[in-house]
């Protein structure tokens, strides 16, 4: 068979969605924008998503267009798609579960059944016995095209389980309390909650966060179990629209949290969770740019705190019962360039998860006599993530090791002894194996003379002459750094002639917190011109070529392909941008959409700001969209999305499609029952994957390579 040419296919011109051009002018500070596409946002959008089913017709037409138009112009990629999938369910253990996590008198683990998409949540006896399955999401998910299950919480004394579920993809989650012993449910679910909740000691006391009308958490309740969610007690009510609420609790199980917070503040209440009707405890009041987090242990509270310069943190502790900044005294202290992520405090121990020079590692004290240890590793590219459990008198810490060629291992590490014991190892059913693949990690300039790193995956036998096609992913934003993790995904690519790379730019935190701040507001645009710079290196060097460069991002890793596309098309030969963030400057002028006033630190207040609208103005993908050839480009989109409202990028694709001047693909498909993060099934969720990497195979002429 002929191998494939890179493809432009798809649907004649003249049979391409066009959407109706509504011109609507805003003013602010004196600036006049026309929006020819403000309609296809739904008035009733809130509505929207609750039920999808009273979306406007017209509106519902356009989208059902986009998505007839992408599934013609991919339909020479059915059979690849279904190869992809295929392949990547192959390397899914399908009846896989957690390693058990014990919890006094019980182990508490996840597990999966052969074809189920949902998990399950259990638990056995810690000394040994029968499995009890405590809630089937298999089960629950019966006749909904959309579940999901958020957070789920078993009570101190084991006698109840609570768990969140949405049904829309809306991020809407409805609370229900089971009692273990019998299963049976106790009084009503309680609705509109965010899915995050906490237990009080006394088992029967639940404390969970409420969205407002706006959809922002910004409540704290206490549920009784048995009682009417009507009379549910407010325990916190945040006045600041720009402020969400989270609630949580020390390793010790001593304190429920109370945390307030935007990007870059945040204010803790404490609740004595022996005594869950006691009024809270504030901590520090909020300052803007303070950022602290605590834990507990015998009469102090540990905090992590960016106070008095710490740009990376430092670690102070507090006696529990005076709180207060006066009393703060350090521990641990601030380290330029080591940025401290977080810390957990056990019974005789403190462990700090931390980053330096692009690396994680684990640090363990003992809080006897301050004697002090890392946990090596030796690979040169690495993920890693505590997993502290529900017990605080151990001695035992879990983690989890991966790269990308390594699959994920979890152990159970012994912080007296040092022993170190391999709890599992990721299974992959269709066999994979390490030695074949490379992972390396290369630093690319930047045009300030910063250097970018870059974690790479290829096959050990790709030529790395500049005739392999490369997938660079980004995000960039809120300081949320992108591991170097095993994906099973990316081995479709991959084992086709792909490199496969992550381009750690600024606007994260892989080199610090400096690298957060010099990737947002007034010095957002670095992120984009990083992500340009990783992709010529990454061509300079030899393991691409331009032209060859497939850009992938999601979210605000989307805004990230919108702008690139604008301002660097030629180095690009495809975009896929998965729910993107695009039209930034209208969404940071609408305070009624749920992020809006929390995500002003972030990205700057176009309402208030004249320079921060011009600034925003002069990046946001949409208003920057222009006569000029683009790559080819699909958009992935859901429609009940709350936090990337499915217009963004129905607008974006309908402005790209009025003006560019090429013949290469532009696709949008949005997800009519679902939401940011697609569908929810595993099984279902790995169709988008092939979608989108069928996509990409199309368009740089592999779709008809073998794997391998």
């Amino acid at each position: 068979m002929k191998r494939a040419e890179p493809s432009n296919g798809g649907a004649a011109p003249q049979d391409l969605p066009r959407a109706e051009k509504r011109p609507k002018a805003e003013t602010h500070h004196g600036i006049t924008r026309v929006d020819d596409y403000a309609w296809l946002r739904a008035d009733n959008w809130q509505e929207v998503m609750r039920d999808p089913g009273v979306l406007d017709p017209e509106i519902r037409a356009y989208l059902e267009a986009e998505n007839a138009c992408t599934k013609a112009a991919m339909a020479d990629t059915e059979d690849l798609q279904a190869a992809l999938f295929e392949e990547m369910k192959g390397r899914i253990k399908e009846d896989d579960s957690s390693v058990p996590a014990p919890d006094g008198p019980f182990a508490y683990y996840t597990s999966y059944v052969t074809g189920g998409q949902h998990p399950l949540f259990c638990r056995r006896p810690r000394e040994g016995g029968d499995e009890q399955v405590l809630i089937d999401g298999n089960g629950l998910a019966e006749g909904h095209a959309y579940f999901n299950i958020g957070g789920v919480s078993h009570s101190p004394r084991h006698g109840h389980i609570a768990y969140a579920s949405d049904t829309a993809g809306s991020e809407y989650y409805a609370i229900r309390i089971l009692d273990i012993a019998t299963g049976a449910e106790t009084g009503a679910p309680i609705p509109d909650t965010s899915g995050n909740m906490v237990w009080a000691q006394d088992g029967k006391t639940l404390f969970y966060t409420r969205l407002d009308a706006n959809h922002r958490p910004r409540e704290v309740y206490r549920h009784t179990v048995g009682s009417d969610p009507a009379t549910d007690v407010l325990v916190y009510a945040e006045p600041d629209p720009g402020f969400f609420v989270a609630v949580g609790e020390t390793q010790s199980g001593r304190y429920i949290v109370v945390n307030a917070h935007d990007h870059q503040t945040s204010e803790l209440h404490l609740i004595d969770s022996d005594a869950p009707e006691a009024p809270l405890r504030l901590v520090a009041p909020r300052e803007t740019g303070h950022e602290y987090d605590v834990d507990h242990e015998g009469e102090r509270l540990i905090i992590l705190t960016n106070t008095d310069g710490a740009e990376d943190f430092k670690i102070m502790e507090a006696p529990a019962p005076t709180p207060e900044r006066a009393h703060w005294r350090d521990l641990e202290a601030h380290r330029s360039g080591r940025l401290i992520l977080g810390v957990t405090v056990f019974k005789d121990h403190m462990v700090r998860l931390e980053r330096e020079d692009g690396l994680p590692r684990i640090v363990i004290t003992r809080l006897s006599d301050g004697e002090t240890h890392e946990v090596a590793f030796e690979e040169d590219a690495y993920a890693l993530g505590m997993s502290p459990g529900y017990e605080f008198d151990t001695t035992t810490l879990r983690f989890t090791y991966s790269s990308m060629t390594t699959p994920a291992q979890v152990f159970d590490y012994d912080m007296e002894s040092r022993e170190r014991t391999l709890r599992k190892t990721q299974e992959v059913p269709s066999g994979h194996e390490p030695t074949d693949y490379v992972t390396r990690r290369i630093m690319a300039p930047a045009a300030d003379g910063e250097t970018v790193p870059i974690s790479l995956l290829y096959r050990r036998d790709t030529a790395l002459d500049g005739s392999a096609p490369l997938l660079l992913y980004g995000y960039g934003s809120y300081g949320i750094s992108i591991p170097a993790s095993f994906s099973t995904n990316c081995l479709s690519l991959v084992d086709r002639g792909f490199v496969y790379a992550i381009a750690h730019i600024r606007g994260g935190k892989d080199k610090g917190y400096r690298w957060y701040k010099a990737g947002r507001r007034e010095t957002k645009t670095n992120t984009f011109s990083d992500f340009i710079a990783a992709g010529a290196h990454l061509a300079a060097e030899g393991f691409t070529r331009r032209g060859a460069i497939v850009a992938h991002g999601g979210s605000a890793g989307g805004m990230l392909m919108g702008a690139i596309a604008n301002m660097a098309p030629d180095l690009f030969r495809g975009i896929v941008a998965e729910v993107p963030f695009v039209d930034v400057l209208t969404t940071m002028l609408d305070d009624t959409l749920p992020l809006t006033p929390p995500e002003w630190p972030e990205w700057g207040n176009p309402i208030e700001s004249k320079a921060a609208y011009e600034t925003i103005a002069a990046y946001s993908p949409y208003d920057n969209v222009r006569a000029q050839d683009y790559p080819n480009m699909l958009a992935l989109a859901g429609l009940t999305d709350p936090r990337v409202t499915y217009w963004e990028p129905a607008k974006w694709v309908a402005k790209l499609r009025e003006l560019k001047t090429d013949a290469n693909l532009l696709l949008l498909r949005t997800n009519m029952e679902a939401g940011h993060a697609g569908a929810a099934g595993r099984f279902d969720r790995l169709k988008e994957v092939a979608l989108a990497y069928a996509f990409a195979l199309k368009i740089t002429g592999k779709a008809e390579a073998p794997p391998g």
